[in-house]
């Protein structure tokens, strides 16, 4: 299983995929998360890396009560095509 980790560090979602890390770049102020950049390595392309990244990256934002502005066009797709993010949106 592809664990989803939050590096708030770095602030950014992140996953871990044969050495090689994609992630979802965001910038938070208070419960508002504005996911901004999205990169899979091209490595991982055509994998559904970056849905499960973002899915992931979403249920944790979902978890804490938290709402997302998907200003990245990769999160913007997701949202529109998974009723269940939109409610966050």
């Amino acid at each position: 299983m592809m664990d989803v980790t939050n590096n708030e560090a770095k602030s950014r979602y992140e996953m871990e995929v044969d050495g090689h890390t994609a992630f979802a770049a965001y910038v938070r102020q208070g419960d508002v998360w504005d996911f901004n950049h999205t990169v899979v390595p091209p490595e991982l392309g055509g994998r559904g890396i970056g849905s499960k990244l973002v899915a992931g990256a979403l249920a944790d934002v979902k978890a804490q009560g938290g709402k997302i502005i998907p200003t990245c066009s990769f999160v913007a797709g997701y949202v529109e095509k998974h009723p269940d993010a939109a409610e966050i949106a």
